[in-house]
């Protein structure tokens, strides 16, 4: 699976549902592809030759409806680096000192 060129095709064809159907191997693969703006997952293999193809067949089940909330919702824009959301300065810290 290439998120780069998933990517692209979602932004070249905004407005066509569009299904993947190869190269998903683990629910988090399927949660990367509905985050992209995907449609659907087809899957096989990857429940087919699971030790509990049951228990993965669930386990994709929530991965979709989790990417595609997550699409839907608009996640923030991502950042280089890390910035603390937290502010620090001026809190008191209860393990310090101990």
């Amino acid at each position: 699976m290439n998120p780069y060129n998933l990517k692209a095709i979602r932004e070249a064809f905004p407005t066509i549902p569009l299904i993947i159907d190869a190269g998903i191997g683990k629910p988090s693969h399927a949660v990367l592809a509905m985050e992209l703006g995907y449609d659907g997952i087809l899957l096989n293999s990857a429940v087919a030759l699971a030790q509990d193809p049951v228990a993965m067949a669930r386990a994709f089940a929530l991965a979709v409806e989790a990417g595609r909330i997550g699409y839907e919702a608009g996640a923030m824009q991502e950042r280089e680096f890390a910035s603390p959301s937290t502010p620090t300065v001026g809190t008191p810290f209860w393990h310090q000192g101990k």
